[in-house]
């Protein structure tokens, strides 16, 4: 190979490179805001995917587009082309590089979801069967996620057909709208009724399957004040699109004046999309031809939250 090719080649893989690096960063700006510190890791990998997928992808591509244009036979060239019996040093390239890009993909997704510390079922029928003296693991230095000695905000997350809520016991608050302090460490125990659901928040990158008869502790840290949405990610029957919150992050300050005044709110029903919809449609005429589950009776709650309360409650 001469000196001309390869740094031809020298060049195309610098561009290659620097085209996958500008991918990798726009890809940040395809996910809403970063509103948690699990999204910080969450975006971080997949900016990392995408770059190594956009390098791949290009390389992939441009050597077939370069065969296709420049390496074809004369029109009326129909002889054989030369003999090629096999290159090891070539096939131990090709099965090595990609055996390493799986292990650092593995090795660094692994890092990622360990610090966010997200389990599936199985993993935490094993936590439960595993003795409590177990020894804690200790953080990495190069951790992003809090200290382990920060205060932790308790909440209680139950979910049933088709409806959130959430409980604060330390001030006896039951609430449909989610209310979290900015920069603390929040700790939910999440609750089923029936079957399984899925806690997910688009905006914190969080998401947990959580399991009938099992208490689960969730843990996360939201990092950006504003308002954003809690939905079901597992089907969970007829109404499961209805089954979405409203999740408050505010500062401590304001965090604690809600609670306050919600704690002198008497409880009442909350209104519940899945409810209403079941009833209107118990009261027509029609008969579909199909059952479906009753929906659960509108929670009890100290608070449901400003864009409920707009709908006559």
């Amino acid at each position: 190979m001469n000196i001309r090719r390869i740094l031809t080649l020298v060049v195309v893989a610098i561009a290659l490179a620097g085209i996958s690096l500008w991918m990798g960063q726009q890809a940040y700006s395809w996910f809403p805001p970063q509103a948690s510190a699990e999204s910080l890791l969450v975006d971080d990998l997949f900016s990392f995917l995408v770059t190594l997928g956009t390098f791949i992808f290009l390389g992939v591509v441009g050597t077939l587009t370069y065969s296709v244009l420049f390496q074809q036979a004369g029109k009326y060239d129909l002889s054989d082309g030369p003999a090629i019996e096999g290159n090891i040093t070539l096939e131990i390239v090709w099965t090595a590089i990609p055996l390493a890009l799986v292990i650092w993909i593995a090795a660094y997704s692994y890092q990622v979801y360990d610090q966010m510390s997200i389990l599936g079922p199985m993993e935490h029928v094993h936590l439960e069967m595993a003795t409590a003296e177990a020894a804690p693991i200790e953080p990495s230095p190069d951790s992003q996620m809090p200290d382990s000695n920060e205060p932790i905000e308790r909440i209680e997350v139950l979910s049933r057909q088709w409806a959130w809520e959430f409980r604060y016991p330390e001030q006896s608050i039951s609430s449909t709208e989610l209310h979290l302090p900015n920069n603390h460490r929040i700790k939910l125990t999440l609750k089923s009724e029936d079957v399984i659901h899925g806690f997910y928040i688009p905006a914190f990158r969080v998401k947990q399957d959580i399991i009938p008869n099992q208490a689960i502790e969730f843990e996360f840290t939201p990092i950006r004040e504003g308002n954003y949405r809690l939905r079901d990610s597992q089907y969970s029957g007829t109404y499961f699109a209805a089954m979405q919150a409203d999740v408050v992050v505010q500062s401590p300050e304001s965090y604690q004046q809600w609670l306050a005044q919600a704690a002198v709110q008497p409880p009442k029903a909350a209104y519940n999309q899945a409810f209403e919809e079941y009833r209107r449609a118990s009261e027509t005429a029609i008969n579909a031809g199909w059952k479906t589950v009753v929906p659960a009776a509108p929670p009890m709650v100290n608070y449901s939250g400003s864009n409920q309360q707009n709908k006559g409650l």
